[in-house]
């Protein structure tokens, strides 16, 4: 393929808007998912390891527990997904909702420096475990958050621009 077969495709794709399409339904379906994920027993459990070493969120699973803590996790999560779904519509509703991601993933991220036993050691190299991988998945989501939160930005001074 030469440069300027994929600068064209590049270009169509940009105008089609297929990153910020992409971007935001995925956002949508993993927030909803592991929104409602964290309402059921096992979703808590899981998480309690994370936030009970969290230095940021140690403290919400003492004033409200696990099973409802998490379930109050997962509302946060299920409202931003909303949110986000909303702005594909109404832009404003979608600044608040990536805002509400680079929060929520600016939090979990921080999880990578406090859970312990994250690292698995092969022939003397680390490599993040399962639970590092799962925890690392949070710096990508908190990159599409702020992209989001540009994108919906930019449409909603755009409008104001137009109504003026």
């Amino acid at each position: 393929m030469n440069n300027s077969i994929i600068l064209k495709l590049s270009s169509w794709g940009t105008k089609q808007r297929f990153g910020f399409y992409v971007t935001s339904l995925g956002m949508v379906v993993m927030l909803t998912w592991a929104g409602l994920y964290k309402t059921t027993v096992p979703g808590a459990n899981g998480i309690t390891p994370l936030v009970t070493n969290s230095p940021l969120l140690s403290w919400h699973f003492k004033w409200f527990g696990a099973y409802l803590g998490s379930s109050l996790i997962g509302a946060t999560e299920i409202t931003c997904a909303l949110l986000i779904a909303i702005g594909l519509f109404k832009a404003q509703a979608g600044v608040i909702g990536a805002f509400i991601g680079v929060v929520i993933f600016s939090l979990t991220s921080s999880m990578l420096l406090s859970t312990p036993n994250i690292l698995t050691h092969v022939k003397g190299v680390a490599y993040l475990d399962d639970l590092g991988l799962f925890l690392f998945k949070d710096i990508i989501s908190l990159g599409a958050s702020f992209y989001l939160l540009s994108y919906f930005g930019k449409q909603v001074i755009d409008n104001r621009k137009k109504s003026e």
